[in-house]
């Protein structure tokens, strides 16, 4: 049953608030109105009740209880008094209201409220309701004598009647206005909200940096800004990595596909050999080989697991794929040496996944290709828990101006120098080093050319 009912329901906010309002204030009203109507009903009872005594006490003067028998003194236009009064001595009717039947059923109930004695009042429902109070009459002699007045109640139950319409039409009207009211003061408060909301989904689609912290809110609407500010800086954060890891990919897979396209060149240029036909087959399965490595380094890193399936890496064997791969495109030498083993009887091995390794160097041997002028070395070494590989040419260097801007990604010394490159190698190095607590830096203390050196743990 809670589908269909809660299906029914108003879908916005501001319409449920103003149905959950309109139902309060009609619960109120209608506790309000029946009180209210319950005490009219009472009090004009009560005044009912007050006016037949008050007659009875005037009827009460007329009647002579010196004696042993009570009796009326007449009095001069005593018509007036006697309207709707009955005089009983004990049992005994003295008087009846003129036009009355004394065997009917109004006199009947006088004859029994003056029998029950004392000061009494009943209501008798006819033709028309009636009201009906006792008034004993006491004096210096022995005598009992008992009036009973009677007045209708149309008139009385005619003004509660009226007064309790009226009631309703004023509820009606304060339902009505309190329902517009709220609908009213709830759109107004939450316009603010929708321009929020508004502005929230425009800047998440643009580039910019407007944020709702700025502006003077209400605190509910400031919290409400500021929840929303951290939303916006985790999209904008979501958006500048996923574009980071584009760029990158982009960035890795270049070279390998490069060697593709050209080995596809080579072969389609000239009828080839069997054995060169095998040579070309094995370098295009390597380019793939490394691209699917490319792709799955850079998104396991993206999905922060790259330190949790660490291995252990030969750096001696990784060094040398690495030049065999990368091989410059002009007299450039390009070979590993300096490979010392401090402590470790057999070979220096790094804690990382091989592709980590590569993926972490190849950036730095690739930028130190591009810009050395005869020679490339690769070094690398154990200090206490850490291996420390320093790729280092005999370059131009990094203007010292450059140096802050160095691992910022898709910054370059100069965009002009000829050489490409989108200037995301040395980041991503850097990334990839500290995904598996590591580092890459850059010694600027080094002269002439460059020397960056990769920190990754011993394994």
């Amino acid at each position: 049953m809670k589908g269909p009912l809660r299906g029914r329901g108003p879908r916005t906010l501001r319409g449920r608030l103003s149905l959950v309002a309109f139902v309060a204030a009609a619960l109120l009203m209608v506790v309000l109105t029946v009180v209210f109507n319950t005490v009219v009903r009472q009090r004009l009872q009560q005044q009912a009740d007050d006016h037949l005594h008050t007659r009875a006490a005037a009827i009460a003067a007329t009647v002579d209880t010196t004696g042993t028998t009570a009796r009326v003194v007449e009095v001069p236009d005593d018509e007036a008094l006697d309207a709707d009064v009955w005089i009983y001595s004990g049992p005994v009717r003295l008087e009846t209201p003129p036009g009355t039947a004394a065997g009917g059923p109004l006199s009947r109930a006088a004859d029994a409220l003056a029998a029950g004695g004392g000061r009494r009042c009943a209501t008798t429902e006819g033709q028309e309701p009636v009201r009906l109070c006792t008034q004993p009459v006491t004096g210096s002699g022995s005598a009992q004598a008992t009036v009973v007045t009677a007045i209708g109640l149309t008139p009385y139950r005619s003004s509660a009647d009226t007064v309790l319409y009226a009631s309703l039409a004023l509820d009606a009207v304060m339902l009505a206005c309190t329902y517009l009211l709220t609908r009213l003061a709830v759109g107004r408060a939450l316009r603010p909200v929708r321009t929020m909301t508004e502005q929230a989904t425009a800047w998440s689609t643009l580039t910019c940096d407007d944020r709702f912290g700025d502006a003077r809110r209400p605190d509910e609407l400031a919290r409400l800004g500021s929840s929303l500010d951290a939303l916006l800086d985790r999209i904008r954060a979501g958006l500048r990595h996923e574009q980071q890891l584009t760029r990158e990919l982009s960035h890795e897979l270049r070279n390998p596909l490069a060697r593709i396209i050209a080995e596809l060149d080579w072969w389609q240029s000239r009828p080839r050999s069997a054995s060169e036909a095998r040579l070309a087959c094995a370098a295009i399965e390597d380019a793939a080989t490394s691209m699917r490595t490319i792709c799955d380094t850079l998104l396991d890193d993206a999905r922060g697991s790259t330190g949790a399936h660490r291995g252990t890496v030969d750096v001696r064997s990784a060094l040398n794929r690495l030049t065999v791969r990368l091989a410059p495109p002009g007299p450039v030498d390009v070979r590993v040496v300096d490979v010392r083993v401090v402590a470790v009887a057999e070979g220096l091995t790094a804690g990382v996944p091989p592709a980590l390794l590569e993926r972490a160097v190849s950036p730095l041997l690739d930028n130190a290709l591009r810009h050395a002028r005869s020679r490339v070395r690769l070094s690398a070494r154990r200090q206490d828990a850490t291996i420390l590989i320093e790729v280092t040419d005999d370059g131009p260097g990094v203007p010292p101006s450059f140096a802050p801007d160095l691992f910022r990604p898709g910054r370059r010394a100069d965009p002009g120098d000829g050489h490409g490159g989108a200037g995301l190698g040395l980041p991503l190095a850097r990334r990839l080093a500290r995904s598996v607590d590591g580092d890459v830096g850059y010694d600027e203390r080094h002269r002439p050319g460059t020397r960056f050196v990769v920190r990754l743990p011993a394994g």
